[in-house]
């Protein structure tokens, strides 16, 4: 990535942080200059004059940008790890917020009562592991996870895996023996398993084919299953739960398939 393609992303990503273009413009501006004026940050980002002024105001308000009232006045960005620290601050907080309003918020009821057991897809892997985190938090009495691709064995994973209690049996299984060494040593108390899953993949799968990230069984009653785009590696999933849901009897069945007698850890 190049030096135009890094300030074109920063500018983006401080966008999506709330801060308006001109703002990013300004502050990516100013973490390349020792200190500059109204007109050498207007020379140099393209922001009108004038607007620069009103873009420092918000960023000094945001504790993002210090101003010496000189003559001309001078302004210079707070330290990188000092800024990305603030901002953080500031988007945890108003997650918080999200959470805090929207968790007050009443939930209307169905008028039909009758449970419905769906399947639901998902897309993104940040919102697939924060679920997988949460369903393997959430289980009762058991955990059946086969991990497909050793990318999905993250840190966060590997410490909700540890953190199972110890009434709930965590049964682990991989595809291939070296990605189940790794998973023993990560999660060592953990009983692993090569997975007979392979066959999903088929007899004659490229690497250009979608692979499956991960199959995820909690307590025998709720499946969650991804897989993997070939180039992007983008996860995409979908989830069911409830003991009479299709989708979670056609997963026992296929996980009953994986776990051959001799490969069943419980047998």
């Amino acid at each position: 990535m190049n030096t135009t393609d890094s300030l074109e992303e920063a500018i983006e990503v401080l966008q999506q942080l709330g801060l308006k273009e001109y703002e990013a413009r300004c502050f990516v501006g100013l973490s390349r200059l020792h200190t500059g004026t109204a007109k050498q940050l207007s020379e140099m980002t393209e922001v009108p004059r004038t607007r620069v002024y009103d873009a420092i105001r918000v960023l000094e308000a945001q504790g993002l940008v210090e101003i010496q009232h000189s003559s001309p006045q001078q302004f210079r960005a707070v330290p990188l790890d000092e800024a990305t620290e603030t901002l953080r601050d500031q988007y945890e907080d108003r997650v918080e917020r999200l959470h805090d309003a929207l968790d007050t918020v009443e939930v209307v009821e169905a008028d039909d009562e009758t449970t419905i057991q769906q399947v639901w897809a998902m897309s993104g892997r940040d919102a697939i592991e924060n679920r997988t985190d949460q369903l393997i938090e959430d289980a009762a009495g058991e955990v059946v996870l086969v991990v497909g691709d050793e990318s999905l064995l993250t840190e966060d994973l590997v410490a909700t895996l540890n953190d199972v209690g110890n009434g709930v049996d965590l049964l682990i299984g991989a595809l291939t023996e070296s990605l189940q060494d790794q998973i023993q040593t990560a999660v060592p108390d953990a009983t692993t398993f090569i997975s007979g899953l392979e066959w999903l993949h088929g007899q004659d799968a490229t690497e250009n084919e979608i692979a499956i990230g991960r199959l995820l069984l909690i307590d025998r009653s709720t499946i969650l299953v991804s897989s993997l785009m070939p180039d992007t590696k983008d996860e995409q999933a979908i989830f069911g739960e409830g003991f009479e849901n299709g989708l979670v009897v056609i997963a026992r069945r296929l996980m009953a398939q994986g776990l051959l007698t001799t490969r069943d850890p419980r047998q």
